[in-house]
């Protein structure tokens, strides 16, 4: 009897259901719902940095610039000169009367422009050679300086020495340049094509290297 008793007891004790205020209960489900739990764990997000387009990047000068271009204008009659080559034996425009010549004008020997650029029309010799026009090259070194640097470089066409700067001023291309904040007197890299009656037919004046001599072969 007392056994039946007590089993009644309990059936009604835990099937009296248990309340819950509604305050605690609200609480209880924000903080057990998945869902809730990740939106109170997100943090908003940040706003995305703005980057400016990348600038240009500017082109570095070269350090050599001339202060004012010169040269003699296509269609003007060609200085006459006589020259010494690298082996002291003159040249002269007389002995070229008749027939076209490249004569290309350049700083000093056995420096860095200076020899591609003599190196460049070294390699091309045979098309000059096929298209029958002379190449002749032209700076202030003495003629000893032009034979170490004709020897040096393989160099296979005419190297004449104008110690005095007549054909160079002649030519309108001794000129004054400024490198680093410095002025001097210098000579402007120049290319002038002569033709058959002793006139320029085509000129370059302030040449840039890379690419010239492929212009001047297209030229002729």
């Amino acid at each position: 009897m007392e056994l039946l008793m007590a089993a009644k007891k309990s059936t009604a004790k835990s099937s009296t259901p248990k309340t819950v205020s509604p305050l605690k209960s609200a609480k209880a489900a924000v903080v057990t719902t998945p869902v809730a739990k990740k939106a109170i764990a997100m943090k908003p997000a940040k706003a995305p940095l703005v980057t400016k387009a990348p600038s240009k990047a500017k082109a570095t000068p070269e350090p050599e610039l001339t202060v004012a271009r010169a040269g003699l204008a296509e269609g003007s009659k060609a200085p006459a000169f006589s020259l010494p080559d690298e082996s002291g034996t003159v040249v002269s425009s007389a002995s070229l009367a008749g027939k076209p010549y490249v004569i290309y004008f350049y700083p000093k020997d056995d420096t860095p422009g200076c020899t591609k650029e003599a190196c460049d029309f070294r390699d091309n010799l045979k098309a000059f050679n096929n298209a029958k026009v002379r190449v002749l090259g032209v700076s202030p070194d003495d003629p000893k300086r032009h034979a170490k640097f004709k020897e040096k470089y393989g160099l296979n066409f005419t190297l004449l020495s104008d110690v005095d700067k007549k054909l160079i001023s002649a030519y309108g291309i001794w000129i004054k340049k400024l490198n680093y904040g410095r002025e001097y007197m210098g000579v402007q890299r120049s290319t002038f094509i002569v033709d058959k009656s002793g006139k320029i037919s085509k000129s370059w004046n302030g040449v840039r290297v890379p690419g010239h001599v492929e212009a001047v072969l297209a030229a002729l």
